[in-house]
């Protein structure tokens, strides 16, 4: 499967350069590659891309409301974020605005080939690290269930939920109990309960879904 990338940049240099070396994948194909000061929507018109690369440090709000724009079209590309920064708040407000990634613009190459590959088959992928403090941000809020099937997650207790924080941060069970002040016992029986509301049969699965669940 070829997937179609449109890469919108701020930095000429950069988008010229990630064209390049994405372009030598054998199942990557650069329908374009463009620089501005300000995104817009037009220069997405016609472009058959199945995965844009936004860039998430155009000055304000606009890569957020460029998002928010193209997710109410029609057959629009995926949504992929790269950035400076890992702010689990702008991170969260990339979720809302309709984007299914984030990559610093720091990381690998090979983290980003992963991550297009991910989305492209429809997965969420957002930055390991903080992952925990995005879901935290989450459900902090009024109405989590307004980003669609976080409505599952919205199920779980608040001491459920502290405990999939905790899953998501990579807390181990121990040290989790300590956080949380609870005994081994009732950390492991939170964690059986939310596991059966969420409908999986283990911790790692458990995040896994947490991920998809922030966007879906």
């Amino acid at each position: 499967m070829i997937v179609r990338l449109l890469i919108l940049l701020q930095e000429r240099t950069f988008a010229d350069a990630l064209a390049t070396r994405l372009e030598a994948e054998p199942d990557m194909e650069i329908v374009a590659a463009l620089n501005a000061r300000a995104p817009s929507p037009h220069l997405f018109t016609g472009s058959r891309a199945d995965v844009a690369l936004l860039d998430g440090d155009f000055p304000g709000d606009a890569a957020f409301g460029l998002c928010e724009e193209l997710s109410l079209r029609a057959q629009t590309p995926y949504v992929v974020f790269l950035s400076h920064s890992s702010d689990p708040k702008r991170i969260l407000r990339a979720i809302a605005s309709g984007a299914v990634g984030w990559v610093r613009k720091d990381e690998s190459l090979d983290r980003l080939i992963d991550v297009i590959h991910g989305v492209a088959r429809g997965e969420t992928w957002l930055p390991t690290r903080e992952t925990g403090q995005v879901l935290r941000l989450l459900l902090r809020r009024p109405d989590p269930g307004q980003y669609g099937g976080s409505q599952l997650l919205a199920t779980l207790t608040q001491r459920e939920q502290e405990v999939l924080v905790c899953l998501a941060e990579g807390t181990g069970r121990r040290a989790m109990a300590e956080h949380l002040h609870m005994s081994p016992n009732t950390v492991r029986t939170h964690l059986q309960n939310l596991m059966a509301k969420l409908g999986v049969h283990s911790a790692l699965e458990a995040v896994a879904l947490t991920r998809s669940q922030l966007i879906r």
